[in-house]
């Protein structure tokens, strides 16, 4: 079967007409798609031949997975005992996780030195250390793998994400894209890729010759494709809806098809009620007041009571501005 390609960029002389009307189509097409491939955090190549050797890595893998497991608790049940008045300090957690996590540093560092040729010791070591807020760390380590393992998508994903946030900045979209290239049908590097464009939107500009009304839809593109291979993905779908707030003008119909597709994957009463808001929000900006206020009617959710009290205060100042004599909950506006 013949791999997916990553998606097309954005030529230069898109208009924004022809930009907007790119950007719904695809989307609108995309959402509902099946995922074509089963989702994979970390594709890796072992490197390990000898059986010995990668059964050990496997149990220090275990080991940093109990450790995790363990420390979540921790965080949990000292979480809660606050809530009540008690509790450690964050200092004594944070010197209990480091405590626990230390022979399982031992480990890693014991194993990569006895096997410094292993692409894969050195790409779950250094997952370990970003882990543990050492990103410089990190990046040695997966410049490393790199290096032993260039065909590795994992890796390069990886270190796309250390260089958007370290630099160089151009080397993180290389990397994002040659991912892609590699591995197409992994939607969480189209996601990856998406916020890194999303954020760095200036810089992206420049190193692809694009506005940032472009860039924005330079976005859209992956995390749609990024939904398309995870449909079920709240996070994807969100993110995805999210971005259209940026466009200029709002594609309103596009945006509230958006959110209504986050809606239908929202994973509990805090996902649905977050949409709901965002409804309103667009409902709002597209001057549709009365159905923006009665949209927030569902919002009853302790989580979303702010962003809603907020939205109705701009909700009746519009409403103001639409009616003189201050008429509540009208949707009509002046000619």
């Amino acid at each position: 079967m013949k791999m997916r390609q990553p998606p097309p960029p954005i030529a230069r002389s898109l208009n924004s007409v022809e930009l907007l009307t790119l950007i719904v189509f695809l989307t609108a097409g995309t959402l509902s798609k099946a995922a074509e491939a089963p989702h994979t955090l970390g594709p890796v190549s072992p490197a390990i031949t000898d059986t010995d050797s990668a059964a050990e890595l496997k149990k220090i893998e275990d080991a940093d997975d109990a450790a995790q497991a363990e420390v979540n608790t921790w965080l949990r049940e000292n979480n809660a005992l606050k809530e009540k008045g008690t509790g450690s300090s964050e200092a004594e957690i944070e010197r209990r996780i480091a405590a626990r996590f230390e022979p399982v540093r031992r480990k890693y560092e014991d194993f990569v030195r006895r096997h410094p040729g292993d692409a894969r010791a050195h790409l779950v070591y250094g997952s370990f250390l970003n882990d543990r807020q050492d990103e410089n760390g990190a990046r040695v380590q997966w410049e490393q793998a790199l290096a032993l393992d260039p065909a590795n998508p994992a890796i390069y994903n990886n270190l796309a994400g250390r260089y958007s946030e370290s630099g160089p900045v151009n080397k993180a979209f290389e990397y994002f894209a040659k991912a892609i290239e590699l591995r197409p049908a992994e939607p969480v590097y189209y996601h990856n890729f998406a916020d890194s464009l999303y954020v760095l939107r200036n810089r992206a500009a420049t190193y692809y010759g694009l506005s940032e009304q472009q860039v924005y839809g330079k976005s859209l593109l992956l995390y749609s494709n990024a939904l398309r291979l995870d449909p079920t993905n709240f996070a994807f779908a969100r993110d995805l809806a999210q971005t259209f707030y940026s466009l200029k003008p709002l594609p309103t119909d596009a945006a509230l098809s958006a959110w209504t597709n986050a809606l239908s994957i929202g994973r509990d009463e805090a996902d649905r009620e977050d949409v709901y808001v965002h409804l309103a929000r667009v409902k709002m900006l597209a001057g549709r007041l009365m159905e923006a206020r009665e949209q927030l009617q569902a919002v009853t959710n302790q989580s979303s009571l702010a962003a809603k009290t907020a939205l109705l205060r701009n909700l009746q100042e519009r409403e103001k501005q639409a009616r003189p004599n201050d008429v509540p909950n009208s949707g009509a506006t002046k000619p």
